[in-house]
């Protein structure tokens, strides 16, 4: 399929306040990503390799050691297995993070 509707789409939450609506194809994945105020998607890697766009908001991101307060339009890329953290800053947050290979655990 190429075509999808976003407004349609179920969602899944991956921590409390935080929900995902995932699309994929053979080799990547994209996930639009909705955060509530003040809420913490946890330190963690994964062998997938992430970038995303912040879309609305601000999220405190931390990638390894470094951390960054990223707004509307900010970009990020996080390499395969790095420990890195999100968290809403100051409200609510949308993000678009895009997957490759396709994150297994993201399809539903």
């Amino acid at each position: 399929m190429a075509f999808f509707d976003v407004k349609t789409r179920e969602s899944k939450e991956i921590v409390a306040g935080a929900q995902i609506r995932t699309f994929w194809g053979e080799q990547t994945l994209l996930s639009l990503v909705d955060i509530e105020p003040g809420v913490e998607v946890p330190l963690h890697t994964h062998p997938n390799e992430q970038s995303g766009i912040i879309l609305n908001g601000e999220l405190e991101m931390g990638i390894e050691k470094e951390v960054k307060i990223l707004s509307e339009g900010d970009i990020y890329i996080i390499p395969a297995g790095v420990e890195h953290y999100a968290k809403s800053y100051l409200g609510k947050a949308q993000v678009l993070d895009i997957f490759t290979p396709v994150r297994e655990d993201y399809k539903y």
